[in-house]
């Protein structure tokens, strides 16, 4: 791949056609003046064909064959939307091939399997990135400049808190929610947005104590609720809170409490309580855009996380959130899912 084919319109591809790829399509059509949606590879092309109608360019090549994407020298960088369970053999493949990677998350079905598929990508030199969209929501942004400007103190203390719903009929589909197909429930699948995002803004978690379980609303194999209390590399403690159990559906928060002031990021809004001789609240962003409902609507935030990938491969920089910087997320979820089955506090894997 030259510079010059890097410079000009990047050819992407699409592996995956289920509820998620409607949102990439959108994404990718509203970037079609810098990157070409070239392929989408689904088991069924006939029934992802749909995709089409999403995508304001040229129609993509609709195939089964992944050697579509791996042999064509125009096709720069591949999103995956896959469920884990056949991520190793997709990403071997395109790694070997020379293709960017921007995976969606999870990593993989578990820790081991996510340092495997960085490692692949690590040995065959292409980028790896995960779309971890909630860092690129408004509350997000401003909140890390916020915290990087320093004047909030110590961080002391951390509620991070996932109140979901989704009904039984989301975990009919087959293999949903099974440790098979997804590598386990509502914290691979829907917590690990925000751990991601917590993690950004609190540094690593050295300890976990917690309980994780399936309640009485749901039929599935993993589980649907998960507490932990959590200790911190930097002194802090806080908790974790997050379920699929809880009606109606909330919105995820973080709220940081630091020696001056508190921050409470929400999905579309930044909440500042500061102490002391000021005693104000700010609101740094307000009235945003939100994810109220279970199923992801939005492309704007998908874009983002995409445009800062392709950037990243023309450049040859780092993305966003690379493969190493997801497995914190992982390596948490570890913690919490052992401590639960152990009955016992678990060091956090920090490699």
């Amino acid at each position: 791949m030259t510079q010059q084919d890097l410079n000009a319109r990047m050819g992407v591809a699409l592996i995956g056609a289920g509820m998620i790829a409607p949102t990439h399509v959108a994404a990718l059509s509203a970037m079609r003046n810098e990157l070409r949606l070239d392929a989408v590879v689904a088991r069924r092309p006939e029934n992802a064909a749909y995709l089409a109608d999403h995508y304001a360019g040229d129609a993509p090549l609709f195939t089964a064959d992944l050697a579509q994407v791996t042999d064509n020298p125009d096709i720069h960088m591949a999103i995956v939307a896959t469920p884990p369970s056949v991520r190793i053999d997709l990403i071997t493949a395109l790694a070997k091939a020379g293709k960017h990677i921007l995976l969606e998350k999870p990593v993989a079905r578990n820790s081991a399997e996510a340092l495997q598929v960085v490692e692949i990508c690590e040995n065959a030199g292409v980028s790896l990135g995960i779309l971890f969209q909630h860092r690129a929501r408004a509350p997000s942004i401003a909140a890390a400049d916020l915290i990087a400007k320093g004047g909030l103190g110590k961080l002391a203390h951390v509620e991070i808190a996932i109140p979901l719903w989704r009904d039984q009929s989301y975990y009919d589909e087959l293999g949903r929610g099974t440790y098979a197909r997804d590598g386990g429930g509502v914290l691979i699948t829907q917590a690990i947005h925000t751990i991601d995002l917590a993690l950004r803004f609190t540094g690593a978690v050295t300890q976990v104590q917690a309980m994780v379980a399936t309640t009485a609303l749901h039929k599935m194999e993993s589980e649907d609720m998960a507490v932990a209390g959590l200790r911190f590399e930097n002194g802090a403690v806080g908790s974790l809170t997050a379920s699929t159990a809880s009606y109606p559906h909330g919105v995820e928060t973080i709220t940081l409490h630091y020696e001056h002031a508190t921050l409470r990021i929400g999905t579309g809004s930044l909440d500042v309580f500061w102490r002391g001789a000021r005693n104000d609240h700010e609101v740094l962003v307000a009235g945003g855009a939100s994810d109220n409902g279970p199923v992801v609507a939005k492309h704007e935030w998908h874009q983002a996380i995409i445009a800062d990938f392709a950037d990243a491969v023309r450049n040859g920089t780092a993305p966003m959130v690379t493969g190493r910087h997801a497995l914190a997320s992982h390596h948490l979820i570890t913690a919490i899912e052992t401590s639960s089955r152990d009955g016992r506090i678990i060091d956090v894997t920090q490699a």
